[in-house]
């Protein structure tokens, strides 16, 4: 499958953060040598092993510490897998080495939009919002810098058509020390923040005439979200969203090591950031206090593993009581902008294309010390892989993973029918 110009000049975009430079003595490096086979755990059929044999090279020629790979068929998770150790500290407060576990949890970056846009199209769905509502009225956002914020309407944030241009004015979600020094308000910047700094601030493009890829628009559905329910974020997509499709371990993340559960695997990157999370100004690894992770939410914050995900994205494969038929069509419809050239548009928190007579969509995730994909197959076959790395140097993640994946996928000959998801939920 492959992306659109805006979505290989985002990927171009994550290579690095703002104001980073490289991490040259924090011992950030892999945790095992490209030569060595990682250890492993979960279950792999014999069916499926070509998954397997590719996940390992892939991991190590990228020398990558932690991975998962989860390959679902029609309802079914047949493979859950985990590779590699990441450190964890014992009762007595000694670090020891943790094998990564199918259920591990790692950070999946922006996988977590088509979560917000199912969010979003359940308050459509028992009539508590409206995909023509403007950000404005929902938000009581002021129009006075550019009256075109009243054309941005749900639907548009939901389809990255908004009005904002990261290539023009940056992206609002990695600007904590700018906007903190434009406010004069100390860090930890929050939501309230950056809004208020943006909402000052010109559209880069009218909203609805061109797509271009915004974390910002899905910070304001978190909102939107938050206002209609009269919840949290995260507690509204755990009650209606996750419970019901049967997902209990996601969580939001944190920023900081310190903060994170026992079962989520550290993060690597050789880049450093000053800290967004306190005005020490102390130079941080980039992926732990580097950027706010609470900011990321309904953009890019939850943590889950790749069970998790193949597990929820079962929803859009037929109405159940996360979502109705309707509400999953609107999600995959096309946007006002139409197609891109390569023949593929952004739906609800996924890309999508048509395969024969049905539809495949897809999303990647990135962000410093992380790395995933998510994509469903129009033949019924669904697959996640996540990573504690991200190339930083060599081909892009998205170039060289999606077609591993959909090419052994498209090479099973007998896929086997031994249901796994009740070993892991």
């Amino acid at each position: 499958m492959k992306t659109s110009k805006s979505g290989v000049t985002r990927r171009r975009l994550l290579q690095a953060g703002v104001g980073a430079v490289p991490a040259l003595a924090l011992g950030t490096g892999p945790t095992w040598a490209a030569t060595r086979e990682p250890l492993v755990s979960g279950v792999v059929p014999a069916a499926l092993k070509s998954f397997d044999d590719m996940m390992k090279k892939y991991i190590a020629e990228r020398e990558i510490g932690c991975a998962q790979l989860a390959v679902a068929r029609k309802g079914k998770i047949l493979l859950a897998r985990g590779y590699g150790t990441y450190s964890v500290r014992n009762a007595q407060n000694v670090p020891i080495l943790a094998r990564v576990q199918p259920t591990s949890l790692f950070r999946v970056a922006s996988l977590s939009k088509h979560i917000t846009s199912a969010a979003i199209m359940r308050l459509v769905q028992d009539g508590k919002l409206s995909l023509s509502a403007p950000v404005t009225t929902l938000l009581g956002l002021s129009a006075a810098a550019d009256p075109r914020l009243a054309q941005v309407t749900v639907l548009r944030l939901m389809q990255h058509l908004g009005g904002w241009d990261t290539a023009v004015s940056k992206d609002r979600l990695w600007m904590d020390h700018t906007i903190s020094a434009a406010l004069d308000v100390p860090l930890p910047i929050g939501h309230a923040d950056i809004i208020r700094y943006s909402t000052a601030r010109p559209l880069d493009f009218d909203p609805g005439s061109k797509m271009v890829y915004c974390n910002y628009g899905y910070a304001l559905l978190g909102r939107i979200v938050e206002k209609v329910s009269g919840t949290s974020y995260e507690s509204y997509v755990k009650q209606k969203l996750l419970a019901p499709a049967g997902v209990t371990r996601m969580r939001l993340g944190r920023s900081l090591r310190a903060e994170s559960p026992t079962g989520e695997v550290n993060y690597v990157s050789k880049f450093t950031s000053k800290s967004v999370v306190d005005a020490s100004g102390t130079v941080v690894p980039y992926p732990y206090g580097g950027f706010n992770m609470p900011n990321q939410d309904a953009n890019g914050g939850w943590t889950a593993s790749a069970v998790d995900m193949v597990k929820f994205a079962m929803v859009y494969d037929a109405a159940g009581p996360v979502l109705n038929a309707t509400s999953i069509a609107k999600l995959f419809a096309k946007p006002e902008t139409g197609v891109t050239s390569g023949g593929s548009w952004y739906g609800g928190g996924w890309w999508v294309r048509t395969s024969g007579s049905g539809i495949n969509t897809w999303h990647s995730g990135s962000m410093p010390g992380t790395f995933t994909y998510l994509a469903r197959l129009s033949g019924g076959i669904s697959y996640c892989a996540t990573f504690n790395r991200r190339e930083e140097e060599g081909s892009p993640d998205f170039d060289v993973i999606d077609p591993l994946l959909s090419q052994t996928a498209r090479a099973v000959t007998s896929w086997p029918t031994a249901d796994l998801t009740s070993k892991y939920f």
